[in-house]
């Protein structure tokens, strides 16, 4: 009985130790090293693509929006900035129409003998030779002489074509430009496409009623400097995509 008993206690002792290292018993299994995650939800994917789409599209708006109030920093410095050569001469003179002292200023220069000839670009048809003559007080006989009218053009671009033309028509080599400061660039752009051999001197007139130099006081002027902006913005492109093409 005493035998049996013991070989039964040891018999028990090796089935217990087998059992402890049998694959499988979790009480010997080594402790597991970490493990991944389940995979992000494919919403959260889409919401971490959608953030970074997004925060690089604002980064484009915002780089856009600083690069256009910087050049339009620039275009409104050279209109404030801008000055008529007191000794400017030339071959011709053409103003671009668009308001009285415009006109009067250019007849002033051809009565100077600032050019031989005068183009007075963008006349209403209905307006006539004998009104331009009183509204400017110009003398009759150099009136009859030397001013041409251009009634075709309807805007700056027309301006700049009849302009061309009329250089072309008289030989000329150098041109004086009179128009409003602030169209000024759009004016001298549009020409220079057409007169690419031309020299151009550009004439600014600035009306009494507009205050150029606080421009940024007075909401009037800083809608005409913008709405300009983007008409001068508009038309470089136009000619930029014209040249390419």
């Amino acid at each position: 009985m005493t035998l049996h008993s013991q070989t039964t206690d040891t018999e028990k002792a090796n089935s217990a130790e087998t059992q402890a290292h049998e694959p499988g018993n979790d009480a010997v299994q080594p402790a597991a090293g970490p493990t991944e995650g389940p995979p992000a939800p494919q919403g959260a994917r889409r919401r971490g693509r959608g953030g970074w789409r997004f925060y690089t599209a604002s980064a484009v708006v915002c780089l856009l929006i600083i690069g256009l109030t910087w050049h339009f920093a620039r275009f409104t410095e050279s209109v404030v900035g801008a000055v008529a050569r007191p000794e400017a001469r030339a071959d011709g003179v053409v103003v671009l129409t668009g308001g009285a002292e415009r006109v009067q200023r250019a007849v002033g220069l051809l009565a100077e003998g600032r050019g031989r000839r005068l183009l007075i670009s963008g006349v209403h048809p209905g307006t006539t030779r004998k009104q331009i003559i009183s509204l400017t007080s110009a003398d009759q006989k150099l009136f009859d002489c030397c001013v041409d009218l251009d009634r075709i053009a309807l805007n700056t671009e027309g301006n700049a074509v009849e302009t061309a033309q009329w250089v072309r028509d008289n030989s000329y080599s150098s041109l004086l430009v009179v128009t409003s400061a602030y169209h000024l660039p759009r004016a001298q752009l549009e020409l220079r496409e057409m007169l690419p051999d031309v020299e151009l001197i550009p004439y600014p007139v600035f009306a009494q009623d507009l205050d150029l130099k606080r421009w940024y006081m007075h909401g009037v002027t800083i809608k005409l400097l913008m709405r300009e902006y983007v008409k001068y913005t508009v038309a470089r492109i136009r000619i930029a995509f014209r040249t390419v093409f």
